[in-house]
């Protein structure tokens, strides 16, 4: 069973949510960040990427800089700009893109979930990126960015969160990019009963997106354990702020490769090796978008082709089944040599956001050939997760991302 429950949040004055809000600290470079900024002087990236309050050269990690985030934050609050929950709520948070609307609902997971597996992970996670995380949460004594969890859909869970969405929205705002963003609260005793209820018939709940910001709310949690012995389970500390969304209102976009070279071959010995694998035919010079699993779009020179995984190589291994595997181990690794995606210089990734022109932009650019692939489903997330295994690096791509300063969860 899983635990969620609700919280007493911190949380922007209804009147300039809109400005607060955020995309996560991760999306951008320092530089990105500080126009920002300077575009929107509330804008929260003021206290998730506190080195922007310091010179270029500064250490980003430099203690004084979580100092700045928590100062910073502190002022926001005094200063009114966040208010204070009276009591612990839920809230539903909907983002619509497009026409496309997906609705999750806010709330605090245990950290005992995720050291349990209830709460399922199929990413690794790096030492360096979780430490950052670790000192902001842990020096402002909050947690700033909410974590993207999935579910499977529960029925009664659902009917609170459509009822409840009858009523006027807490926040309705649209950010700069398009995208809408409304909230709710779930403030009704018997509500937040049913809510809790219906997680704790779940036994399964995933990490979508936010494995490095999971890692370090959760390994505060054990610091503030070890510094706490007679903790009882119940402090905030043991609970971590998320974004829980079921299943079926999930997409996840493609995550497309361009790659640099071709590893010394001419296009014809290229098109020859690739044809072992795969059924290739050349579709011309109007983008492929793959329209089922196991088919890849494939531009080189100008020119789109349609790539079929062959029969003999398919596979129903829950990772390496997966387009991403398929293209991997059958064509970069053994055609381009391109082995370690996380280190090779020759690769570069194109979220599906971004579009198949970005494919042609960059082939016309700085690389040689890029690949569309068929996304990857969150079924199949769900099964690579249940089974403890990882997904490959760069395999799903979510969108839309949800905004940081809407909702903050205190230690």
């Amino acid at each position: 069973m899983a635990r969620i429950r609700p919280f007493r949040a911190i949380r922007p004055r209804e009147d300039v949510a809109g400005k607060v809000a955020a995309l996560p600290y991760d999306v951008y470079n320092r530089e990105e960040a500080l126009e920002e900024i300077k575009k929107e002087p509330h804008s929260f990236l003021k206290v998730d990427r506190p080195e922007t309050h310091f010179p270029e050269d500064f250490d980003p990690y430099h203690p004084q800089v979580y100092a700045k985030a928590a100062e910073v934050l502190q002022g926001m609050t005094e200063e009114g700009i966040f208010i204070r929950e009276a009591k612990p709520c839920y809230y539903i948070y909907e983002l619509t893109m497009q026409g496309r609307a997906q609705t999750g609902l806010v709330g605090c997971a245990a950290i005992d979930d995720y050291l349990q597996d209830v709460i399922k992970k199929h990413e690794l996670t790096r030492e360096d990126k979780e430490l950052d995380r670790i000192n902001h949460v842990d020096v402002c004594n909050a947690q700033t960015g909410p974590i993207f969890l999935a579910y499977r859909a529960q029925a009664g869970i659902h009917e609170v969160i459509e009822r409840v969405k009858q009523n006027t929205p807490l926040y309705d705002f649209v950010a700069a990019d398009g995208v809408r963003h409304a909230v709710w609260v779930i403030a009704e005793e018997q509500d937040i009963e049913k809510i809790a209820a219906g997680f704790a018939e779940i036994q399964s709940i995933y990490i979508a997106d936010g494995h490095h910001r999971t890692a370090s709310a959760v390994k505060v949690g054990l610091k503030r354990r070890a510094e706490n012995p007679h903790y009882t389970g119940q402090e905030e500390f043991n609970f971590f702020l998320s974004v829980l969304f079921p299943h079926d209102q999930l997409m996840i976009l493609d995550y497309n490769r361009v790659v640099k070279d071709l590893n010394g071959l001419s296009k014809a010995e290229f098109l020859a090796e690739v044809e072992k694998a795969f059924a290739l035919e050349e579709i011309g010079n109007t983008p492929y978008r793959p329209e089922e699993k196991a088919t890849f779009g494939m531009v080189l020179e100008g020119t789109w082709y349609k790539l079929k995984a062959r029969e003999e190589i398919r596979s129903t291994d829950p990772v390496e089944g997966l387009d991403v595997s398929l293209l991997q181990n059958h064509l970069l690794t053994p055609i381009l040599q391109i082995k370690d995606i996380r280190t090779d210089k020759r690769i570069d990734f194109v979220g599906g956001i971004r579009g198949l022109q970005e494919l042609e932009k960059r082939t016309g650019s700085d690389m040689k050939c890029g690949f569309s692939l068929y996304p990857t489903s969150i079924q199949e997330l769900f099964a690579v997760s249940d089974a403890g295994r990882l997904m490959p690096p760069k395999s799903t791509w979510f969108e839309p991302k949800l905004r940081s300063g809407l909702f903050i969860h205190e230690l």
